[in-house]
């Protein structure tokens, strides 16, 4: 039988076959991919193949099936390892708060990074708005005029006061989307809003650190009533960019990357080269100072936290 993947809690999978029904499987023996080494070789959104045990309604996944695109995290405290978030995505929304707690441009810019490296259109969804003040509003232009100018498209919305929910609902239809974003972002209040009565765990922001509770424990897959899915990820307190090659990393910043071949050395750094476009830019404020500072801190592997 072939399905889909839509909630991994480690060692068991949760499969949608075919035919609609719901089957609890696990893998067996060693199950690895090639080229990819993750503590998870099978995420949310895969679509396998598997076949029921004998005299049991469990399964067994026996087959992988060719991937559009994943997306993956390295971990912070075991830096040789990574995670695949989830895969064959057809955007990704990073939900951000500039207010209790607020989302840092570095950690912004390691997630677009790595969305850019796998090919996956993100929004960035700017949560809390209701309690911005004239600092915070202030604040929310600046951020937005960064993410826009470099075409990323951003959204204000309240997931408590539901404010714009029906301009995310009509970029949600018919799509596979990730949600992600640092605990405390109310990323499972924003979900909670928008598939109401299903009642997402949500928690409240820790007094003492000013972060979010992690409450969505594993990735687990949603139907929406108006078409489309969603794929709720665990908050996420670090973000280790993976498998990027520093010499590599200006191509996933979209607005260096249109600036490359105009270094004087083709396998110019932009840190500390004579001639350097990138350098330039940022002199010239073409490129914004907050993206080149993530750029020098992804490439001397400097891992951001919330």
């Amino acid at each position: 039988m072939q399905g889909l993947i839509i909630k991994s809690t480690g060692s068991w999978y949760l499969i949608r076959a075919e035919n609609n029904q719901d089957y609890l499987c696990r893998i067996k023996g060693k199950f690895r991919i090639q080229g990819i080494q993750t503590t998870n070789p099978i995420a949310v959104g895969d679509q396998v193949e598997f076949e029921l045990e004998p005299n049991s309604e469990n399964g067994i996944i026996h087959k992988l099936l060719p991937r559009k695109n994943y997306i993956i995290r390295k971990s912070i405290n075991l830096s040789k390892q990574a995670q695949i978030i989830a895969a064959n995505l057809d955007q990704a929304f990073l939900v951000v708060t500039l207010a209790s707690p607020r989302t840092s441009f570095g950690f912004i810019d390691r997630f677009l990074a790595t969305a850019e490296a796998y090919s996956i259109p993100t929004i960035l969804i700017f949560n809390k708005i209701d309690l911005y003040d004239a600092e915070g509003l202030a604040l929310l232009k600046e951020y937005k005029t960064v993410y826009e100018n470099i075409g990323y498209p951003c959204y204000e919305v309240s997931a408590l006061e539901k404010i714009n929910l029906n301009l995310i609902e009509n970029l949600l239809k018919d799509k596979i989307t990730l949600f992600s974003g640092h605990s405390g972002v109310g990323k499972s209040s924003l979900i909670n809003a928008l598939l109401p009565g299903f009642d997402i765990k949500t928690t409240e922001i820790s007094e003492a650190s000013d972060k979010g509770q992690h409450t969505t424990t594993f990735a687990e897959m949603h139907q929406f009533p108006f078409g489309g899915y969603l794929i709720d990820s665990p908050g996420i307190r670090e973000l280790g960019v993976f498998d990027i090659e520093p010499e590599e990393l200006s191509h996933y910043f979209c607005e260096m990357r249109e600036m490359l071949n105009q270094c004087k050395f083709n396998n110019c750094r932009h840190i500390n080269e004579p001639h350097c476009a990138i350098i330039k830019a940022v002199e010239n404020e073409e490129i914004a100072l907050s993206r080149y500072e993530s750029y020098l801190s992804i490439y001397h592997g400097n891992e951001t936290r919330a």
